[in-house]
């Protein structure tokens, strides 16, 4: 009796262990959902490669006919000689690999099946005592569910190449340039080994190792009847070359992967903005780019270009190459966070003119100057060649992008406005308290993306009207968001364009001067970390970062001869068989010369800056301060560091004028010297300098402290 409850009760085991997996079963359709695979077009239908997954691998997935025989037949013979005999496990080689474990108390040989394999990569199942087990269970049920060729499709598509390289079409491509149809017996048996070890096995990096295991995998097939002899040594002499880095996989790389995240699935190939043959032609004028320029430490770069009608990017370079891993080339240099020098200028004009806080006629002083910033810290700006021009015209300023001049237009608009404008115009990643910036906004004191900045010149190029960037070609295009007046937007595009305004400082006939009308900005941020340049016609907009993702400074490559080249390339090519449209004109009245507000602007500036040159026959005037300043005090009482808090007053004078300085009617000094250090407190403060003869006077107010985290002073608007 009980011998009949044991026999059934084994009965009754073994049909669930034959039942239970064909009860959970895994079918074919599941190996492979169509939500991990998504093809990508270029805007004409071109392929630009299928990403299998999202996370930055380089994966793309064919069917079975389209791999070579001899490939098929060697994965057989180096991962499962009795694929097509066996079920989900192998039990002979299991129970053969079981002995020899406990013979030598050490691990001979292993047992994985190709479907065990499939199942680990398919349920992301670990090696461990706990994960082999599942991966039995899991084989099992995918036997019961799906065919044998369906699961070697599944396997040759997923399993590991070495690097980021995932099946055998991406490491056909990779490493030989072929597809895998056209794999050879010596390249398949090569590839068929590198995924019993990834690391170790990857031909870039140890190719004596590959070419052992290669051997090895021969070897094995010769044993199986597969190949004879003679193809065995053949195939083992064969010289095999690997083909060297490149993307010719997939164009795009960093844009694909983002995509992937992101985009539905579906079986119909998702169709991109990008144009192929533009996006190669950029990426090959980068590498020479970047290559001439490589004795200055210069390693990387990034580009968009973009149509300004629909904000289609119809180019996205990341980086030189996505694969090269000596220079980092999976950062994506559109995306990444960088300063942006002087390219933000175009925006403080537009919207000084629009707030008439300066007019398209107003001289400017590029002289000498003095701002407070936080930590009770003096800015004095300099221009990028360290001289300064005295007083210029807005047009002159921006064209040349003049520091001083810059500086001067901020203090006057004030940081805050100024920043929320530039949150307006899409710069979503300058997240900090407007004191963090402070005047040093306008040269690139925050860090934002060559994404971004591309969006802000697409909406300068459509005169104030913003519309998103696209990327997908079907998507649809939201209406445009005017932001400000397209008047002194087209003003702004005016003097962009205007090469003789900018020859001050480029001369002409720099690689930004273009054979047709084109708007350009370059910029460098401190200490020679980024280059840009951006710019744009009525219908395209081109912007271009070059540096080093590490930040490492380059050798004084400045913006226009940094990421100047590549734009210059990258514009022409645009335009080799036809001239671009003009731009529209700004109104007539914008463009004059003179206006009495100018020239009164121009006489006090040009005193200021005959004095700043030396010539001490100028009147007595207050160069620091200026009239209605506003300062936020930025410590309490009792701080440690109060002590340290002050104003530095600085005037010019005769030189043999000795003057007395009054605050709020009180007197501070009598001297010859052109600065008093005043210790700052909150108040409205009148300061007056006289000389016996002629006097100025300025007034400002300085607010106690709101909580930011800083110590120090911030000029908060004028």
């Amino acid at each position: 009796m009980v011998r009949r409850a044991s026999l059934l009760l084994l009965i009754v085991v073994l049909c669930a262990a034959v039942a239970l997996p064909h009860a959970f079963a895994v079918g074919s359709r599941d190996l492979v959902p169509a939500s991990t695979a998504i093809a990508f077009t270029d805007r004409s239908g071109i392929p630009l490669g299928t990403v299998i997954s999202s996370n930055s691998e380089r994966a793309v997935a064919v069917p079975l006919d389209g791999v070579s025989p001899p490939f098929l037949s060697a994965v057989i013979a180096a991962e499962d000689r009795r694929f097509f005999s066996h079920g989900g496990v192998d039990w002979i080689s299991a129970a053969r690999a079981g002995w020899e474990t406990i013979r030598c108390a050490c691990v001979q040989s292993g047992a994985s099946t190709i479907d065990m394999q499939v199942a680990r990569m398919h349920f992301g199942l670990g090696n461990g005592l706990r994960g082999k087990l599942l991966q039995i269970w899991d084989a099992e049920r995918i036997d019961a569910g799906s065919d044998k060729r369906s699961i070697l499709n599944a396997y040759v598509n997923r399993a590991a190449m070495g690097g980021e390289v995932y099946g055998v079409e991406a490491a056909a491509r990779t490493y030989f340039g072929i597809p895998a149809e056209d794999l050879d017996l010596a390249q398949a048996a090569l590839l068929a080994g590198i995924p019993n070890d990834p690391v170790r096995l990857d031909p870039r990096t140890h190719w004596q190792a590959a070419r052992a295991r290669q051997r090895y995998v021969l070897a094995r097939m010769q044993a199986d009847g597969m190949i004879t002899a003679p193809q065995a040594l053949v195939a083992a002499r064969e010289n095999i070359h690997l083909r060297a880095r490149d993307t010719s996989l997939a164009a795009a790389q960093q844009l694909l992967f983002e995509l992937a995240a992101r985009v539905p699935r579906g079986d119909a190939p998702v169709r991109t903005t990008i144009d192929l043959p533009l996006q190669r032609f950029v990426q090959a004028q980068a590498q020479d780019v970047v290559a001439a320029l490589s004795s200055h430490n210069v390693t990387q770069t990034g580009a968009l270009v973009v149509e300004n009608r629909t904000g289609e990017v119809l180019a996205y370079l990341g980086s030189l190459d996505y694969f090269d891993d000596a220079y980092l080339g999976r950062n994506d240099g559109v995306q990444a966070l960088r300063q942006p020098g002087s390219t933000l200028k175009p925006f403080l004009y537009e919207y000084a003119l629009e707030q008439q806080a300066i007019t398209p006629q107003t001289i400017l002083a590029d002289v000498p100057s003095s701002y407070a910033i936080p930590n009770g810290e003096i800015y004095s700006p300099e221009d990028y060649d360290r001289r300064f021009s005295g007083p210029v015209s807005v047009r002159t300023a921006l064209a040349n992008s003049l520091n001083v001049p810059a500086v001067r237009v901020l203090s006057k608009v004030g940081v805050p406005p100024f920043l929320a404008r530039l949150h307006a115009l899409g710069f979503q990643h300058l997240t900090r308290a407007p004191e963090y910036y402070g005047l040093g906004l306008t040269l690139g004191a925050g860090e934002v993306t060559l994404w971004d900045l591309a969006h802000a010149y697409v909406t300068l190029a459509r005169n104030g009207n913003a519309i998103p960037l696209r990327t997908i070609a079907d998507s649809p295009q939201p209406p445009g968001e005017q932001i400000g007046d397209p008047d002194y937007w087209k003003l702004v595009t005016n003097i962009l364009s205007d090469r003789y305004a900018r020859a001050q400082a480029f001369g002409v006939g720099s690689v930004i001067d273009m054979p047709f009308p084109a708007a350009v900005k370059t910029g460098t941020s401190s200490g020679y970390r980024d280059t840009w340049t951006v710019g744009y016609t009525p219908e395209y907009t081109v912007a271009v970062w070059v540096g080093n993702f590490t930040g490492a400074p380059m050798q004084r490559v400045a913006g226009v001869s940094g990421a100047g080249p590549l734009w210059n390339r990258i514009m022409l090519h645009l335009y080799e068989r036809r001239d671009p449209p003009r731009f529209a004109a700004p109104p007539k009245a914008f463009l004059a010369t003179s206006s009495m507000r100018s020239v009164a602007d121009r006489s006090a500036q040009y005193d200021e800056w005959r004095v700043q040159q030396g010539d001490t026959t100028g009147k007595l005037h207050i160069l620091f301060p200026h009239n209605g300043d506003l300062f936020e005090d930025t410590l309490a009482a009792g701080d440690p560091h109060r002590s340290e808090q002050q104003l530095a007053f600085r005037i010019s004078r005769p030189s043999d004028a000795t003057v007395a300085w009054t605050l709020n009617g009180q007197p501070l000094e009598h001297g010859s010297g052109d600065a008093y250090y005043w210790m700052i407190r909150p108040g409205t403060w009148m300061l007056r300098v006289s000389d016996g003869g002629a006097s100025d006077r300025v007034r400002f107010t300085v607010v106690p402290r709101v909580r930011h985290g800083k110590r120090g002073f911030v000029l908060l608007a004028r």
